[in-house]
């Protein structure tokens, strides 16, 4: 329980990733404090399990993400987790979803943390993990907003590190391949109309193509991860991407 009388907010929290990473977190002793949309009854479970807050706000929108750093408080652990997907090639790519994928993949990221970081210099401690992909260190077509945003979250990460250096805050980016989560589930229509493949195909020849192992990555697996970045281990852990990707960007 080594993170007992810290908070931790977490971004796109009622599910997938970040719901793991903050069961993680919360495991450890940390006040969680959930973001997310999802059924009512869902995420008053959620609340109850974890005795964490939630707060409903359209991380999409500037004022969404300070209305929800403002109601979580004095963070001093941050995971900008949300995120959002669109597949489509490039001349077909609605405008509108490019705008609304770097809002929520990139610049939320960026207003999280400047609405964190003055606590975390108060306190002489924090810890900023950025849930990347392992598309923020490659690319795969049909996703140009998606590898654009993560390709900047990671440039991001690397200039709050060097920023914060002194302060005994870290950043750091986790970036893995496929994790089966609703996000990953979501892109299987869209990839079967871009590139002709039937359900089964996509799963195989496109999503497990590129990672050696052949086996989704599980969110629990970030969640230890997220964890770990926690730890004073950890500490001169900063500016890294760390990927959890079952091999994919070793090739």
């Amino acid at each position: 329980m080594f993170l007992t009388g810290k908070r931790a907010a977490i971004t796109g929290s009622t599910s997938g990733i970040g719901l793991a990473i903050a069961r993680a977190l919360h495991e450890q002793g940390a006040q969680v404090v959930l973001s997310g949309f999802g059924d009512d009854a869902m995420i008053a479970s959620l609340c109850d399990e974890m005795g964490a807050t939630h707060v409903g706000t359209d991380l999409s929108q500037r004022d969404g993400v300070e209305a929800f750093m403002h109601a979580a408080g004095e963070v001093d652990i941050l995971v900008n987790n949300a995120g959002m997907q669109h597949v489509s090639p490039v001349e077909e790519f609605p405008p509108e979803k490019w705008d609304s994928i770097l809002a929520l993949n990139l610049t939320a990221a960026f207003d999280t943390a400047r609405k964190a970081v003055p606590h975390m210099k108060r306190a002489g401690w924090g810890r900023i993990i950025n849930v990347a992909s392992a598309h923020s260190l490659t690319a795969s077509p049909f996703k140009a907003a998606y590898v654009a945003a993560k390709h900047g979250l990671d440039g991001l990460t690397k200039t709050l590190a060097l920023e914060l250096a002194t302060f005994n805050i870290t950043a750091n980016c986790i970036s893995p391949a496929y994790v089966w989560t609703p996000l990953v589930e979501n892109q299987i229509p869209d990839t079967m109309k871009a590139r002709n493949m039937t359900r089964d195909q996509v799963i195989e020849d496109v999503m497990l193509e590129r990672q050696p192992t052949k086996k989704f990555v599980h969110p629990a697996d970030i969640g230890a991860m997220a964890v770990f970045l926690c730890r004073e281990e950890a500490a001169n852990m900063t500016g890294s991407n760390i990927t959890v990707d079952g091999g994919w960007t070793a090739q």
